[in-house]
């Protein structure tokens, strides 16, 4: 708990039994609830998550989205924090962002990642040997996003320097949102809506590390180009209303 407030984490999960109790572990303190969304898995991923103690749900249709919508219908908290369960985010790195909902009077908080903080490298956490790892973003998928926050930036009128996937949310302002994309575009939705809403956000850096594992986004053509086509829609399907004045801090 956080000044009061209940918080409750959602991870979103698809075959990450290697990575998923690390992401566990990592998180702040003053966390009240972990939520491991399964999102179809084929390995131990729910098994492993429960015994490190987050409470698992079950996604019946695949999709990223769909995995956080069955994440916040399960939670309790007040504030809602989003994390990807690859360990490719430092789950610590939540503090901040839930700092600035919480106490600091914003409305959504986003992690943007900060390329010179990435690992290759991560230490087995059964022998401790150090095994390396692919590059922390690929530069297809660093290519893109600086072109997506520049078209977002241009055609919204604030600046947006990242579409990560670390982020928190009030509650009762992610229910004025009425999130709807099922996969790939869901935090391009959610970060535009909260601009068309003039929702007060907060852009602080977070440190970004190689996955374990491989992605089922970035490291497939075809995840790259449907994240990025979906990201395309809604950032096109949203400036076709005119933007409110948002409050970015």
């Amino acid at each position: 708990m956080l000044n009061k407030q209940r918080i409750s984490v959602i991870i979103p999960a698809l075959n990450e039994e290697q990575a998923i109790a690390r992401v566990i572990h990592d998180l702040p303190s003053c966390i009240d609830e972990v939520i491991v969304v399964d999102n179809g898995s084929t390995d131990q991923t729910a098994k492993v998550a429960k015994q490190a103690g987050a409470q698992v749900a079950f996604a019946a249709a695949k999709g990223y989205g769909n995995a956080c919508q069955v994440g916040i219908h399960a939670a309790s908290g007040d504030v809602l924090a989003f994390i990807d369960g690859d360990y490719s985010d430092y789950p610590r790195d939540l503090y901040p962002l839930l700092h600035q909902v919480v106490n600091e009077g914003a409305d959504l908080a986003i992690g943007v990642r900060d390329a010179k903080s990435c690992q290759s490298t991560v230490t087995n956490q059964q022998d401790g040997t150090a095994a390396p790892l692919q590059p922390a973003m690929p530069w297809h998928q660093r290519v893109g996003n600086w072109v997506l926050c520049c078209l977002i930036t241009l055609l919204y009128g604030t600046q947006v320097s990242d579409l990560g996937p670390m982020r928190c949310i009030g509650r009762a302002d992610l229910n004025t949102l009425n999130m709807s994309d099922p996969n790939y575009g869901w935090t391009a939705e959610m970060q535009l809506k909260a601009v068309k809403q003039g929702l007060r956000i907060a852009e602080l850096p977070v440190r970004y590390r190689a996955r374990i594992g491989t992605s089922k986004i970035s490291g497939t053509l075809k995840g790259t180009v449907l994240a990025g086509y979906k990201i395309l829609y809604w950032t096109l399907r949203l400036a076709l209303y005119k933007p409110q004045q948002s409050k970015v801090s």
